[in-house]
């Protein structure tokens, strides 16, 4: 079975566009939407994501609604903790392909880490 990992330098996630996120109303609070909103910047990504690394400048202090974790994927999506490596691993897949292509490289060095990892 394949195991949910994040990959370093790649920021799919951090594309923020509400645009391209169009339940974002059905998983935030009112107040976490607010937040949400104030990190978009004009270009749809993250104020904090860093282009130049493709890094977070604020890792260990991003949102709870930045964290994957089995927790936060149950309480948000209901996604239960037996689901949640195939439910991130399609999640993360989504992300990469509409940003980077199916057959980027991207895409193929996110499968070898999902994949090879017992």
């Amino acid at each position: 079975m394949a195991t949910w990992s994040c990959m370093s330098r790649c920021g799919a996630c951090c594309y923020l566009n509400p645009a391209e996120r169009p339940e974002l109303e059905t998983y935030l609070s009112p107040s976490e939407l607010e937040h949400y909103y104030s990190l978009v910047g004009a270009d749809g990504w993250c104020i904090h994501y860093q282009k130049e690394t493709r890094t977070c400048g604020i890792y260990e202090q991003r949102p709870s609604f930045c964290r994957v974790t089995p927790d936060n994927f149950e309480s948000r999506y209901g996604v239960p903790p037996s689901e949640f490596h195939e439910f991130a691993i399609d999640c993360c897949c989504d992300h990469i392909a509409s940003l980077y292509g199916e057959e980027s490289g991207e895409m193929l060095r996110y499968l070898d880490l999902v994949e090879g990892e017992d």
